[in-house]
């Protein structure tokens, strides 16, 4: 399979500063955030790549650098082989950004109140002078729900009901990749099901690629293909899903499989993560887990481990084996 999204070295930094006036008065230094950090890793068509962390890890940000909502500080994001921050040619830039669309975490908020469902769904296709008859009642059917309720408005659903709608309008332009902002957060467990065995259907029908973002990892098992974990802005583990569930290489990955509810650990004493997330502002030297880590040694907090593979598993630790 060839590789629908290349991502090298990508890096984001956020300038989170005081006004400048302030800054002056009370002698502070600009302070900048690295929310991305020399992060690289491909995506397969026809595939489903996760990215699971805890908050504050990055994941949202690599989402909108790849549908183009930021633009990267450093490093490239390859999209059907188009650099969407370097490339000058405005009609591939227009062709790609056709193929690719984003489902947003909160379906209450990424739905405007006052449009009818109709003009909702239609819109990515009316942008650009498309013919929309029929269009988003086909499209509601195919999400399970009724042609007739393209006549209502977002606040007549329920929240599964809304996301259903937000998967209508990413289908709309005719996409082959979506970007999955953690779709199902904001629904109760019952809904979150009927919802991923939609968006598993509709990838299987219409051949999508989705970028995959969750906190979530039994819903991670369910849909991923394979799974990144970051941590701190950087990718630390990168396997494929049975892979990293049977044999997870970095101690980052393995708290957070420890930490995770299990059907069959009913009972089960688990020790809690030691430690808070390091500040993003000034993170750690050498390993950024390092202050957290059960087996660091005096390297890890000097030397910052480069991804390596270790069989199927691309991992960033000095102690993975």
């Amino acid at each position: 399979m060839s590789a629908i999204i290349k991502i090298e070295s990508l890096t984001r930094v956020f300038d989170v500063s005081k006004p400048w006036l302030n800054r002056v008065i009370e002698r502070l230094p600009k302070a900048l955030l690295t929310a991305v950090s020399e992060v690289s890793f491909e995506i397969e068509e026809n595939s489903v790549y996760a990215l699971v962390g805890e908050s504050g890890s990055g994941k949202s940000t690599i989402g909108k650098i790849v549908v183009g909502l930021v633009p990267p500080s450093k490093g490239k994001v390859e999209v059907e082989g188009v650099d969407l921050a370097t490339e000058t040619d405005a009609s591939k830039i227009e062709a790609v950004r056709a193929d690719i669309q984003m489902i947003f975490q909160d379906p209450y908020a990424s739905l405007n109140p006052r449009w009818r469902v109709r003009e909702i769904i239609n819109e990515p296709v009316a942008a650009k002078g498309g013919d929309t008859t029929g269009l988003a009642e086909r499209l509601l059917e195919q999400v399970g729900l009724s042609a007739k309720d393209a006549a209502k408005y977002p606040h007549e659903f329920s929240g599964g009901q809304r996301q259903r709608i937000c998967i209508a309008r990413a289908l709309a332009s005719g996409p082959k990749i979506i970007v999955c902002d953690e779709p199902t957060s904001a629904l109760d467990v019952s809904v979150q099901a009927q919802v991923l065995n939609l968006m598993s259907d509709l990838r299987k029908d219409l051949g999508l690629t989705y970028l995959f973002i969750s906190h979530d990892l039994t819903v991670v098992h369910h849909m991923a293909d394979k799974i990144g974990v970051l941590y701190l802005g950087r990718l630390v583990e990168e396997a494929p899903r049975d892979r990293l569930f049977d044999a997870p290489k970095h101690p980052y990955t393995q708290m957070l499989f420890d930490a995770a509810p299990r059907m069959d650990a009913f009972g089960r004493e688990v020790e809690p993560p030691k430690g808070e997330i390091p500040d993003a502002i000034n993170p750690p030297t050498g390993c950024a887990f390092h202050p957290r880590c059960p087996i660091a040694v005096e390297r890890c907090s000097k030397e910052r481990p480069e991804m390596r593979r270790i069989g199927e598993t691309r991992v960033a630790c000095h102690l993975a084996e």
